[in-house]
């Protein structure tokens, strides 16, 4: 990934923050044309390895050998940028669109694992990171155990032994404070959930400026 010295995410709690908070990831590898295969997947981040499942009937994992190449994506929040939310745009003009992003690239081996302990497993430890947040938690031995035992055939385990973590966020870094400051407020006056994401990640970056903090309801 192509990672800018300002862009940059640092912090190895941030990154987990990040992936933990999305939840999911873009599982690519190359499929037996040698063309790349990608499948969304949810996933878990366990120390030096992430944890995913997917369907038994997708032919994504047949071409996964063990210890296949694996690039994990996690998309954070994104958002489209207006030149017109610059205040230097009215000194010289000399301003273009962009597009703001955070985003995590988990690069390793992959291994499929076709084990109902392990599958049942990673299956309790993704609903328990999600369910977790609800005030009456879902867990999977609320289901018929026989249920479960037929739901665990219909998908295959995918473990990834991460060798490599490379974090970008990408939020303006390189305008000055004015500029940055614009494009919160327009991102927060123009936009809905996604916007206000990233504009809420921006403010994180320099919470001293005026005009980075949200308006007084």
């Amino acid at each position: 990934m192509y990672v800018p010295r300002s862009n940059a995410m640092d912090d190895g709690d941030e990154i987990r923050r990040l992936v933990s908070a999305v939840g999911s990831a873009q599982l690519v590898t190359v499929a037996d044309d040698g063309f790349p295969a990608a499948t969304l997947l949810p996933v878990v981040w366990d120390g030096a390895r992430l944890v995913m499942h997917m369907a038994r009937a997708n032919p994504h994992w047949r071409s996964i050998g063990d210890g296949a190449p694996a690039l994990a994506v996690v998309s954070g929040p994104e958002a489209y940028v207006s030149a017109a939310w610059y205040p230097s745009k009215t000194e010289h003009g000399r301003v273009v669109p962009t597009w703001n992003y955070s985003a995590v690239h988990l690069t390793g081996r992959a291994t499929v694992t076709h084990d109902p302990d392990w599958l049942l497993d990673a299956v309790t430890r993704l609903t328990d990171a999600h369910e977790q947040r609800r005030d009456r938690p879902w867990r999977v031995d609320d289901a018929p155990a026989r249920y479960v035992e037929k739901q665990l055939a219909a998908i295959v385990g995918i473990e990834v032994a991460i060798e490599r973590v490379e974090g970008k966020a990408k939020l303006s870094q390189n305008r000055d404070d004015a500029d940055f400051a614009g494009v919160i407020a327009g991102l927060r006056r123009e936009g809905a959930g996604r916007e206000h994401q990233v504009a809420d990640a921006m403010a994180v970056l320099r919470p001293q400026d005026e005009g980075t903090r949200r308006p007084s309801s």
